[in-house]
């Protein structure tokens, strides 16, 4: 099982529950997760162990926010496709993603890692540049990410999915159909 589908089991995103988390909303309340997560951590200088309670604030709401929002009305937003395109890539072992997808999310996903270390390192000897510039290698890569996801799902998809219903179309071995032309 590949990484980003055990990260997607933990997070239980089976189902319907990739329809809640692609709400641009539960995209960008997730974004921030990251840089608050450093700075609930960053407090146990100031408060002690209480500094123990924005960490588990943060940690509850990075597990509640992929099934805190609705269904999105539309696909057309670029967190909507993002996430769906996600949801592509994880299968990606039943349904081959087309030749030009498959490397540049392994890379970015290897770009977002090597952020991780700066980010621990930082916040373990109290050094703030080495924790920014740790958060803005793992946040790069991941923003990048997501926005390679969208392509990809425009890239598998009908062209009319993203106007008849929120489900996404899935693609299937005898080919994903018509590209939608990218916005």
């Amino acid at each position: 099982m590949a990484i980003d589908a055990k990260l997607a089991a933990v997070f239980r995103l089976k189902g319907d529950a990739w329809q809640h988390h692609a709400n641009p909303w539960s995209v960008y309340t997730r974004i921030p997760i990251p840089p608050l997560l450093v700075a609930a951590i960053w407090t146990r200088s100031r408060i002690g162990r209480r500094s123990l309670v924005p960490v588990g604030l943060v940690c509850a709401w990075a597990v509640i926010n992929p099934r805190a929002f609705a269904p999105p009305r539309s696909l057309h937003h670029w967190a909507s496709r993002g996430v769906l395109g996600e949801t592509v890539w994880a299968k990606r072992k039943e349904v081959p993603v087309p030749p030009r997808h498959r490397v540049a999310p392994n890379l970015l996903g290897a770009v977002s890692a090597l952020g991780v270390p700066f980010i621990v390192r930082g916040v373990v000897v109290s050094n703030g540049w080495m924790a920014l510039f740790g958060l803005a290698v793992q946040m790069a890569g991941k923003l990048w990410f997501i926005d390679r996801m969208a392509v990809l799902y425009d890239d598998v998809t009908p062209a009319s999915a993203g106007s008849a219903s929120p489900l996404p179309a899935v693609p299937t071995a005898s080919g994903p159909g018509p590209a939608r032309p990218r916005p």
